[in-house]
């Protein structure tokens, strides 16, 4: 059908394998997706499926995006992305796919932003080791020099310095599909996931499962 579903984050915990093992797991709401545009052969994103997750208010939708969701028949949506095929059955406009897409798969990439830190300092956003706190280090925990003498002249690219950290889209690949629950849209992935509870999340088929 499709390689991807839009979800999201619900929160972590642990459950039994099995074997008896207690495993961390998160917990994602994947679905229910709407698909809101079949882009067929020929032009931009050839062959994608354009799909959206959580009913959005009339109100709070720019006009054009609500033509575009009359067009289709369905719902004004918060959150859209494009997919690609998954085989040769394409869905619907209005169809709705949930976390059943993901039957008999057993591991996936999961994409989300990850939690927002606002200005660190290098120890923290680096893990340099600061300065020694005993035997009268007063350094603390600055970064110490940036650059060099008169050649060049200047501070080198990439040179790790205090910044903005956090709030980037940080990918997880290869996760283990524990468990699904189709009848509550949700899915259990061994391991830990990118951002905060209830922020959005890509839940795609593995690109690169292990064993291949």
């Amino acid at each position: 059908m499709v390689k991807m579903l839009i979800g999201k984050k619900v929160g972590m915990t642990q459950v039994f394998d099995d074997e008896g093992r207690l495993v961390p797991v998160t917990v994602l709401q994947v679905g229910p997706c709407t698909v809101t545009q079949v882009k067929p052969g020929g032009g931009e994103n050839a062959g994608a499926v354009q799909v959206g997750f959580d009913d959005a208010k009339p109100k709070n939708v720019p006009r054009p995006l609500m033509g575009h969701f009359r067009k289709a028949g369905v719902k004004p949506k918060k959150v859209l992305a494009d997919t690609e095929l998954d085989g040769q059955q394409s869905p619907e406009p209005g169809q709705q796919l949930t976390v059943e897409v993901f039957e008999g798969v057993t591991h996936v990439d999961v994409q989300g932003v990850s939690k927002g830190r606002g200005f660190a300092g290098v120890v923290k956003r680096h893990n340099f080791s600061g300065a020694p706190e005993t035997h009268g280090g007063r350094f603390g925990r600055r970064g110490g020099s940036i650059g060099t003498s008169a050649t060049p002249s200047r501070v080198l690219k990439g040179k790790k310095m205090a910044g903005h950290m956090g709030a980037e889209k940080v990918t997880i690949r290869n996760l283990e599909v524990v468990r699904i629950d189709p009848e509550h849209d949700l899915m259990l992935v061994k391991g830990s996931v990118a951002g905060s509870n209830g922020s959005y999340v890509r839940v795609r088929k593995a690109v690169m499962p292990p064993g291949r």
